[in-house]
Order: C-alpha cells, then structure tokens, then sequence
C-alpha cells in the first residue's frame, strides 16, 4: 500500500538528455603490467573530453568488468557529474558485447564514441560534426586520417565516383609525423611504419566545401543514433580482434559513408600514458614505469621465444582473469 504522495511528483520539468552522447569503453582489470597505466591514460580522455569539447554533451561509460581500482574512479567521476550514465558490467562482454548494449543506451541523437585510451584536442567535435552534417549517408566519421583498410570503405568510393558535386583526388594527403604518431601508438615499428607510408595513397573528397578523407575506423568515430541502431545487435565470438570490424563491415554494406577528417583531431594513447597527455593531466609521471620505445630485447623478438612468451603470458592472464 502506497503511503503519501511521491515527492517527485511536484517537480515542474524534468531534463531533458543534451544533443550528443559521448559513449567512452572501459576495460582496467588491475593496476600492474599491461594495465599499470590504464587508468592515468583513462583519465586523460575523461578530462580532455571535457576540456576540449565546445558545447555540452553527455557522457556514457560503459565497464567492461573492470577491477575495484577503475570501478572506484568512475564511481567518483559519477557522483562529481563527469559521468551521466554509468553501465558497470559484471563480465567482460568484449567490445561488440558493450556496443550493443551502449550505443542502444545513449540517449543523444548524436553518438560520439570512443575506446578508453583516445586524447581529444580543441575543435574534435566540430571538425567531425561539419562532416557528418555535410556530406550524404553519412555512417561514420573519426576524427583523425589514418591508412585505413580500403574493403572497408568500398561504398564511399563508389558515391564519389558516381555523384558529380563530388571532387575525388587520390594522393599522400596525410603528413608523416601524423602518420608515424598513430602507427607508434599501435605498436608498430618505425622502418615498418615508413614503408607503409611509402606506399599508402588517401582518397582525399571534397562535396559543397568541406574536405574529408575516405575511411574511417570503429576506436573513434562520430555518428547519428538512427544509422548505428540499423546494423545492431551485431554478432562476435571474441572479445577483442576480428569481430570489432563487424561495425565498419556492416555500415559500408549497407552503403554508408566512412570518412575521417583531413587533420588530426584526437590521438591514440595506447596503454602508456604519453608525454603531452601527462603534461595535459599535470602530472610528474605516471602510475607504473612506461615501457622504452626501442622495444623487448632481441633475443625475445625472435619468432619461437616471442611466441611461447606470449602464449604464456595469455595462459596466466585466464589464470588469474578468466576467458
């Protein structure tokens, strides 16, 4: 039996959720190894999101059962107001497993996604906002040019073939060091990543004033609600690799459009947290020791020791982590 009247009831208005959503993957089962600066490098995207972003959005975590350290930290942003919608998982559902739920979630007209470890500057949003509003069927738009796989953005070259308003160039548009700096952060070595750009060719469309770069990838990219909610639920298998692609397959078969901006607007961090982001947060160093850029010793960068270490190093994380 009801006693009273619901407080809630006398309230005049009730809120209503802002334009874009900020959809922000978590992952940060414990604070040592891989993980050891996880967290620093989370909280550099939370904080430039917030300080680099022109105009009010909201922002949804989806945790992907992280450990107490992570939980803690979000609960905190949480009660401050960084944080408007929190989804803490009790499992690891993986990337696509987050995706269906959190992008179903989010409230905003607009998604603004982005994995854990994404630095935003100045003018992201805008920048990516002028070519998703420009351009026709649009699926996604990420805000820093990449070399990114051309099967996946076969729809977007086929439009700039056919439609006339549009100018399609092919050519090295992408800047070196802006190349070199996102391949860094994959990992990747340096004489490899210079081969690669030797041999890398953009497809640079211009369509009623604005330029965009063919491609785009599903670590960041701006996108509407309406477009996302057509491919999902999307299936996988695994938590991580090939089955984060089934994102970019689906919106390119459905023949969306997938572009980046021509200048590089947000950085990937990788797991370490890198000089500017420390200087951006304030901050001496980060938590744990950051690895050296000139990689393991060669004696394990030899293919059979690289292999059993890391086969070992996969059997203790199941050990102690589970999967």
């Amino acid at each position: 039996m009801r006693v009273g009247q619901n407080p809630a009831k006398s309230l005049a208005q009730a809120p209503k959720p802002r334009r874009v959503t900020a959809v922000l993957l978590t992952y940060v089962p414990y604070l040592s190894g891989y993980y050891a600066q996880s967290l620093e490098v989370f909280r550099a995207t939370l904080e430039s999101l917030h300080r680099h972003t022109e105009e009010p959005l909201d922002v949804l975590v989806f945790d992907n059962a992280s450990g107490p350290e992570m939980r803690a930290f979000l609960q905190e942003a949480h009660a401050a107001g960084r944080i408007q919608y929190l989804i803490l998982s009790d499992r690891n559902l993986g990337v696509v497993g987050a995706w269906n739920i959190a992008f179903q979630a989010a409230p905003g007209e607009i998604i603004a996604y982005a994995d854990g470890d994404v630095f935003f500057r100045p003018g992201w949003l805008a920048a990516a906002r002028r070519i998703l509003e420009t351009f026709p069927r649009v699926g996604m738009v990420t805000a820093r040019p990449f070399a990114a796989e051309p099967s996946l953005w076969t729809a977007t070259q086929a439009w700039a073939e056919r439609d006339p308003e549009v100018q399609a160039e092919w050519g090295r548009f992408v800047p070196w060091e802006v190349f070199r700096d996102f391949n860094l952060s994959l990992g990747h070595d340096e004489a490899q990543v210079r081969a690669a750009y030797e041999q890398a060719r953009f497809l640079r469309l211009t369509y009623r004033g604005v330029t965009a770069i063919a491609g785009a990838s599903h670590w960041q990219f701006v996108a509407y609600k309406r477009v996302l909610q057509e491919v999902l639920p999307l299936d996988y298998t695994r938590p991580m690799g090939s089955d984060v692609r089934n994102l970019d397959r689906a919106l390119n078969e459905r023949g969306y459009l997938r572009l980046m901006t021509p200048e590089p607007w947000v950085d990937h961090m990788g797991n370490t947290l890198p000089d500017f982001a420390r200087a951006f947060l304030g901050t001496g160093s980060a938590r744990g020791a950051a690895p050296s850029r000139s990689g393991p010793p060669r004696w394990a960068r030899w293919k059979p020791v690289r292999k059993a270490l890391l086969a070992l190093y996969h059997r203790i994380f199941r050990l102690y982590h589970g999967g």
